[in-house]
């Protein structure tokens, strides 16, 4: 019998069904113009974008002309691909114009979906930037789909990492420039460290499409981008206290895998304290809560974290002796990605590996942030209802689910839930058997590395051929999803499961051409194509008479939304396929997470050695489950969110000021307002408002004019004088430091001064702004412990994070009027000397230029080839400074 919510739904139907009804008549408006838009010529499809073009700049808006537009990139894409959008597919790109997530199936096009919003934007010369989780992608659908931007007169850019920086301008200049998440972000943080506005790249952000919206904005939220440079080593004393944490047993530490925590319990505070003593880390009569000790318990913490909380081959794995962090939601490697706070340097130290540098950090923004500075925002992804809130409420995101072009067929059966994960790998072995007997290809999704491997060796011994696809083969990744689809396959994937590429039944056509064509040179293009869209064909049959790809899960996920993912890769376009969850008492998810309900179902419906419990019960348990961790990452998520709103309004401001004043021809009147106040605050500090003459301190006073304004003024013999109050002696230093500043425009010249000024400032923002975001750092860690005080700890960093704010104007005022006050003209001999230090500098780039090397260290005053006394100190891989052309460990600095 169906409850009165299924039943209402019946008959009116879900807010969905009447949100996506309410667009029919426009797609229908899109239809009718198919005949028109046929008829046009290669030219006149240009022609056209030309005309929508000269509308919307004159007043047009982009809903006005969307029929015409997405009935010329349709038809663009018909010519360019052979492809025709379908009409859920025009109902896709509507909704992403209007700012929204699209939720569409795997298998339905969105790569092609995202044109047709991208173009009709991208009519504003604005730039559109189109988003993908990784470089492959970016790189394979700006090349594909270009084809069709360029038959409508448009031009596509590509955005990737270690991209030369030659090239990004123009990418960023192109009409639609698809691009990575994480680049965007760098590159918006570099253009805010650069010193020209000339050599800013990105445009104001007008429109993104965010392909995999939920990969990229929940799942890689939590981790902010940071730009940075090293800091202090201290690498000895990484790798000292990693020797002392395998030494504690259980009762010296506590461990919440809910929370991802883990701390020491008073008897380990002792017992490291003692180590640390020993070791002579830790002073005689010292303890750990001595504010002395404060960077060694720090560094304690971190090693402990290092070993109880990350795991190899599961959080990380260790590639060319460097750990490579892996991402828990998509299974990839996160290359040049590093933990903060010195806990990747505690990991480093854990397996032994070269400790890289502590960093500290110039420039960071989180991903909730960056996104929200466009204009309008859309996403596509194949599983977004679940966190359908939270894109609601940080990114004021609605989500849509277009309906799919065929019927699904797959059939999603309930899960299996073994006693332990012996039993259950032993179930999930025989189910491979059966299916790849009768020549089903099988996606066995697992959710780590260290489980991949374990279950591909149990492949391995019973002789069932397989393919693995985790971080470790994240190069052939392309190529291994192509084969999924092929008639008896086993591939074997982490939760990556190759996003962005179909899984296609009976093989990729277009892989298997590019193969073909790679080992056969000389072969005829089209006649390999052909043959091969035969074999493809036949084998296509056969895999759908078998059943269609069976997705075959290992375990749950703490998200939903990931093992929805992994079931969409099955039944895409109407296939038939099969999907179903292995699970076992042990696995993380029902250990941790499993409630006690689930354990009196299982208990109710008996459970046998060997034998697996199926009900919808234990389902809807799960899901439970998961929602309730879904939910606190989501708090986690906002917390994260909260905090750095404070630093993102004090970025904003310091951005637009930086930019500002690179724009700014005379800066003179800025520096001048900071002189000024520097002058007010100096007087108010000497000569407090409303005090005594007896009360004030003038010779403080000239001591601070002197050291900050570069004066010297008689204001002790002021100080004496009948009738001078603050006013007097403010106008008096205030005509000094004007004729002073006015001096120095005769000396300099008031071209140079104005560069001069402007060079200053934008320096000194830089450096002030880098200290801040540590000081801030710093704020954070200590502002938790104010809840045991009963305060609140955003409040109390929102209010101390203002504070630290206005000091840091104020010491920036202090050092740019303390700078321009100082500076003069170098001398003739100091100019001299300057030029022979660049012309040697210059003949030393030359010769890395000819040797294809890098530079030697910048010469030293003196310095001479034959004399290794005056090298100062070259680096290991510098060219070596006698000239030779080899690298300084191959040459003089060869250890014998």
């Amino acid at each position: 019998m169906l409850g009165l919510g299924a039943v209402s739904k019946k008959i009116f139907g879900t807010a969905n069904d009447r949100t996506v009804k309410a667009v029919r008549p426009l797609v229908a408006k899109i239809n009718a113009l198919e005949p028109e838009f046929e008829a046009l010529s290669d030219e006149g499809l240009i022609a056209k974008t030309e005309e929508l073009k000269a509308r919307v700049a004159e007043g047009a808006s982009l809903d006005d002309v969307l029929p015409e537009a997405f009935a010329n990139c349709r038809e663009g894409a018909r010519r360019a691909l052979g492809l025709r959008a379908f009409d859920v597919q025009l109902i896709g790109g509507i909704f992403l114009h209007q700012g929204n997530i699209a939720e569409m199936k795997t298998g339905e096009g969105k790569t092609l979906v995202a044109t047709l919003p991208a173009y009709l934007n991208a009519l504003a010369g604005k730039g559109v930037h189109i988003v993908t989780v990784n470089d492959y992608l970016a790189q394979r659908d700006s090349t594909w789909m270009g084809k069709v931007f360029e038959k409508l007169g448009m031009r596509t850019g590509v955005v990737y990492s270690q991209q030369p920086d030659a090239e990004k301008p123009d990418a960023y200049a192109a009409d639609v420039t698809y691009a990575t998440n994480n680049e965007l972000g760098f590159d918006y943080l570099r253009d805010n460290m650069r010193t020209r506005v000339e050599d800013m790249n990105q445009r104001p952000h007008f429109y993104a499409i965010v392909d995999e919206v939920d990969s990229i904005l929940i799942d890689e939220a939590r981790t902010p981008l940071i730009i940075s440079g090293p800091a202090d080593d201290r690498s000895e004393l990484y790798t000292k206290v990693d020797t002392l944490i395998p030494s504690l047993t259980e009762e010296h530490f506590t461990l919440d895998e809910k929370l991802r925590n883990t701390t020491l319990t008073e008897e380990g505070n002792e017992f490291i304290e003692e180590k640390l003593r020993e070791t002579g880390m830790l002073e005689d009569g010292m303890s750990l809560y001595d504010p002395e000790a404060t960077s060694l318990v720090h560094h304690v913490n971190q090693g402990l974290r290092a070993h109880k909380l990350f795991h190899k081959d599961q959080n990380y794995i260790v590639r060319d002796g460097q750990v490579v962090l892996i991402d828990e939601f998509t299974g990839r490697m996160m290359t040049g990605r590093r933990l903060s706070e010195g806990l990747h340097q505690a990991i480093e130290a854990k397996e032994g590996v070269a400790i890289q540098p502590e960093n500290v950090t110039y420039a960071s923004v989180t991903f909730q942030n960056y996104f929200r500075m466009y204009e309008k925002l859309a996403g596509m992804t194949g599983t977004a209802t679940t966190e359908a809130s939270e894109f609601k409420e940080i990114y004021n995101l609605g989500v849509v689910e277009i309906p799919t072009n065929l019927p699904i067929a797959r059939l999603d059966e309930d899960d299996q839930v073994y006693r332990t994960a012996k039993e259950k790998l032993q179930g999930v072995l025989e189910e491979i058997r059966s299916a790849h007997a009768k020549g089903q290809p099988i996606l066995v999704g697992t959710t780590s590395i260290e489980k991949s491997e374990e279950l591909a060796a149990m492949l391995k011994e019973a002789g069932i051929p397989h393919n693995v696809l985790n971080a470790r083969q994240h190069e052939k990744e392309a190529q291994i999803v192509g084969d999924a689809g092929r008639l008896g396959a086993v591939t074997i994937a982490t939760n990556m499961a190759g996003r962005g590429t179909d899984i296609q039944l009976g093989g990729n056509v277009d892989m298997r051409v590019m193969q073909d064509l790679d080992e056969n040179p000389d072969a005829d293009p089209a006649e390999t194509r052909a043959r091969i869209e035969a074999e493809v064909a036949d084998e296509k049959n056969k895999v759908r008479d078998a059943g269609g790809l069976f997705v075959l899960a290992t375990e749950r996920h703490e998200s939903r939304r990931i093992d929805n993912q992994l079931r969409g890769r099955s039944g895409r376009q109407g296939d038939p396929g099969r999907s179903v969850f292995f699970l076992s008492l042990e696995d993380d998810l029902m250990r941790i997470f499993g409630s006690e309900r689930l354990e009196k179902v299982l208990s109710t419906l008996g459970m046998k050695e060997g034998e697996a419990i199926v009900h919808p019960w234990v389902n809807k348990s799960l899901e439970k489950a998961q929602a309730k961790v879904e939910g606190r990452n989501f708090d986690m998520r906002k917390e994260l969110l909260k905090y750095d709103n404070v630093m993102n309004e004090q970025r904003r401001v310091i951005f637009d000021q930086r930019l500002e004043i690179m724009r700014a021809d005379d800066l003179s009147e800025i520096t001048g307002d900071m002189r000024h106040q520097v002058i007010d605050d100096l007087i108010d500090a000497h000569m407090p408002p409303k005090s005594y003459s007896e009360q004030w301190d003038m010779d403080g006073l000239q001591t601070a004019l002197r050291d900050k304004m570069g004066l010297d003024l008689p204001a002790p013999e002021w100080g004496e004088e009948d009738g001078v109050d603050q006013d007097v002696v403010r106008e008096r230093v205030a005509e000094a430091s004007d004729a002073l500043m006015a001096q120095k425009e005769e000396q300099f010249g008031s071209d140079t001064l104005r560069n001069l000024e402007k060079q200053v400032l934008v320096e000194t923002i830089d450096r002030k702004w880098r200290e801040h975001l540590l000081t801030l750092d710093h704020l954070r860690s200590a502002v938790r412990f104010r809840g045991y005080a009963q305060k609140d700890p955003l409040n109390e960093y929102k209010a101390e994070g203002f504070v630290l704010f206005e000091a840091m104007l104020n010491s920036l005022r202090e050092d740019v009027t303390q700078y321009l006050a100082r500076m003069r003209p170098l001398t003739e001999q100091e100019q001299k000397e300057m030029l022979q230090k660049m012309a040697l500098q210059q003949q030393a780039q030359q010769v890395a230029d000819e040797n294809g090397g890098a530079a030697p260290t910048p010469l030293v005053d003196g310095f001479d080839e034959n004399d290794p006394s005056t090298w100062g100190n070259p680096g290991r891989n510098d060219l070596c400074p006698c000239g030779s052309g080899k690298k300084f460990k191959h040459c003089h600095g060869q250890i014998l």
